[in-house]
């Protein structure tokens, strides 16, 4: 996709609460849409992906603690641990959670449609641009207070 190019003052003037708020919205719009495809939402997209990186760690009040700061639409994590299980995706041995086959197989599902995201999203944007656009977003972020590290 093509974009009209504009002189770098014209841009450095453009207000960044516009353009982060809409990138954002249209960027979790697109994910979620392609989470749906799975029956999935943004806190199953989540919990799948802690479980999968450490097996037979997590329980669900800690991974709950968190992932609900992430959560911007009041998810009843219980209900998604639930649904899970309910699918045979994860198993719960002593409380703590541990993916089956079927539930890597439907994570890799869901990583396949959300790489396809931001595949499109990243489309003429090489890797430097985009480092350097996340540590600016990052230098915002801790600039106004907030924590600028990774997650």
């Amino acid at each position: 996709m093509t974009i009209k190019t504009y002189p770098q003052d014209r841009l450095a003037a453009q207000p960044i609460g516009y353009w982060t708020r809409e990138t954002a919205h249209l960027v979790i719009s697109a994910l979620r849409a392609a989470l749906a495809e799975e029956h999935l939402t943004q806190p199953h997209w989540w919990t799948l992906n802690h479980v999968a990186g450490a097996p037979g760690t997590w329980r669900r009040e800690p991974l709950t603690e968190k992932l609900a700061p992430f959560d911007d639409q009041d998810t009843d994590f219980n209900a998604v641990y639930d649904d899970l299980a309910t699918r045979g995706w994860p198993t719960e041995t002593n409380g703590t959670l541990t993916l089956t086959t079927a539930g890597e197989a439907g994570r890799q599902r869901a990583h396949t449609r959300n790489a396809a995201v931001h595949t499109r999203a990243r489309e003429g944007i090489d890797d430097a641009t985009y480092a350097a656009t996340i540590n600016t977003l990052r230098r915002l972020t801790a600039n106004l207070g907030g924590n600028g590290d990774l997650p």
